[in-house]
């Protein structure tokens, strides 16, 4: 159906006129005629009827009037959805507790303005398509998984290193550290149910145990953090590894511990994807927002894999 006739519809509908609709509209009286004819045609009905006065609504034009209203409506949303700097930044940060979650917190503090949709999508694949498709501006991920390069018109750059900490009980053997050497945890036992293969992070974590001779059990059902923090409080032999900026509530008398894990430290290399040619402005804000804010680790004393997006 042709906007154009439909909101010429409106105009004569409001104006009671087709002379006056064509002055609202700034066009001839006769392009009004035709306009309404033909969409009177596509309808199959009547939609006016002439008078003295001017021009008056059928019953099938009052039936039709709320529904061209709405059409119309729906068409500024949809132009508005696409007109950068009109719309929401839209980013992807993959899950609400994690490091990207609160590096999104932190540039809306800076920038209360620039409206936001946040959104959370599982793997890179998704992640990837979603901004090519337009669905999406940006997105917050850790690696490029070995193997499946980003495609070309897809830009990155590597916004923050969060260390890996290591998660106790208060029984566990190392629950007393100061901080651990990241080789002296091979033979322990760590827990982290919810490892996905295929998914970045688990080839960031195939790589650490290939590294290091690490035990790294993911079995059993992922139950959430809540459940997680329960099991690592009551077995003393089990710990997890916990990101530096993961945000989670602690239970009351579990008695746990984080530790900080050195010599080298593992970190989790999150970088923000987006297409090259986006223009939405605010996405250049938020890459300036991120390298003013963000500051990596000192590639000496960290550990990532060599296959990470480059700074």
């Amino acid at each position: 159906m042709d906007l154009d006739t439909v909101r010429t519809f409106l105009a004569a509908a409001d104006a009671g006129q087709f002379q006056e609709a064509a002055a609202e509209l700034a066009v001839t009286q006769q392009a009004v005629s035709k306009r309404i004819a033909a969409l009177e045609r596509s309808l199959g009905v009547r939609l006016f009827t002439r008078t003295p006065r001017g021009a008056e609504l059928t019953i099938d034009g009052q039936a039709f009037l709320p529904h061209a209203r709405e059409l119309l409506r729906v068409a500024e949303r949809a132009v508005a959805s696409v007109r950068t700097g009109h719309r929401p930044l839209r980013v992807d940060v993959i899950a609400s507790r994690g490091a990207a979650s609160g590096l999104m917190r932190g540039f809306h503090d800076a920038h209360p303005g620039i409206e936001l949709d946040v959104v959370w999508l599982f793997d890179i694949e998704t992640a990837v398509a979603a901004i090519r498709s337009g669905e999406i501006d940006a997105s917050f991920r850790a690696v490029s998984v070995p193997g499946r390069p980003l495609p070309e018109d897809i830009e990155s750059v590597r916004v923050l290193d969060e260390p890996l900490q290591l998660l106790t009980g208060p029984a566990h053997a190392l629950a007393g550290a100061r901080s651990v050497p990241l080789a002296q945890l091979a033979g322990h036992r760590i827990w982290m149910p919810g490892i996905v293969p295929g998914t970045e992070w688990a080839a960031y974590y195939d790589d650490l145990v290939a590294e290091f001779g690490l035990t790294i059990e993911a079995t059993g059902p992922n139950f959430g953090s809540d459940a997680l923090l329960d099991t690592i409080a009551d077995t003393p032999a089990l710990a997890t590894f916990m990101g530096g900026r993961t945000r989670l509530v602690w239970p009351v008398g579990h008695g746990l511990r984080l530790i900080p894990v050195t010599d080298p430290t593992p970190v989790y290399p999150h970088s923000l994807l987006w297409h090259r040619d986006n223009p939405h402005p605010a996405l250049a804000t938020l890459r300036a927002h991120l390298a003013a804010t963000v500051t990596g680790h000192d590639d000496a004393a960290t550990w990532a894999p060599g296959w990470a997006i480059p700074r």
